[in-house]
């Protein structure tokens, strides 16, 4: 992948990832999270998810992080006036010569909107149960198959994910039980891709080639999302340690 075109097209986009407030405003009703809560939003990408995370703990603080640095700079700009927001670089897990949750923490809640499976989810609860304050929580969107695999779905996903069954088993694997389950609903999925396809129409008059391709790859991928919308998916977990 030419990561320069790539971040040609994925900047200036108010999210990066399905998802909307109604999602983390329900993640943080099911976790109980408190007035006062220390909040981390793990890889936040450009930061669309800080401010209703805010909302739900206006006397807490909100700590986020992503490990591109141009997402980074736009969180932390969209956020520069409220005092109760941090904003670093930093990975969902090590080594990386960068903090993760345990070393920023402790939080009475973790939130990853989408990036979990990165580093798998297994892998990533086990290491964040380490950043958790006695009774916090997880919270986080994962990709799964809704209906069994197909060579579309592979090749949308473009790597094995999981099936809700799955995922819920490398919960428990990962020695948490699960408090509330549920989906990014389709308006969340329209609403990311919304921005990409705008993006990509400021960006049609552009004749470098990696960007044209760029703007053609990302155009094709929603296509084929609204194509498999009814086989594929963001599940949603609350998940707490056991």
């Amino acid at each position: 992948m030419n990561w320069d075109a790539f971040f040609a097209v994925h900047s200036g986009l108010y999210r990066e990832g399905p998802g909307t407030a109604r999602d983390v405003e329900w993640a943080c009703a099911q976790a109980c999270v408190a007035p006062d809560a220390a909040i981390c939003d793990a890889a936040c990408g450009p930061g669309a998810d800080i401010s209703a995370l805010r909302a739900a703990a206006p006397q807490g603080h909100v700590t986020a992080f992503d490990k591109h640095l141009g997402f980074v700079a736009e969180a932390a700009i969209r956020h520069r006036r409220d005092d109760a927001v941090t904003v670093t670089q930093g990975v969902l897990l090590g080594p990386d010569d960068l903090p993760d949750p345990v070393d920023l923490g402790p939080f009475d809640l973790i939130w990853c909107a989408g990036a979990i499976y990165i580093t798998g989810v297994e892998p990533a609860l086990k290491r964040w149960r380490g950043a958790l304050k006695p009774g916090g929580a997880v919270a986080f969107s994962a990709p799964v198959n809704l209906a069994e695999p197909t060579s579309e779905m592979h090749a949308f996903w473009e790597q094995e994910v999981d099936t809700e069954d799955s995922l819920d088993a490398a919960i428990h694997a990962a020695g948490f039980g699960t408090v509330a389950s549920s989906r990014v609903p389709s308006e969340g999925w329209e609403a990311y891709y919304a921005g990409v396809e705008a993006r990509c129409d400021d960006l049609s008059r552009c004749e470098a080639p990696a960007i044209r391709q760029a703007v053609a790859e990302n155009r094709r991928e929603a296509e084929k999302w609204r194509a498999l919308r009814d086989k594929l998916g963001y599940a949603l977990r609350v998940v707490r340690p056991s």
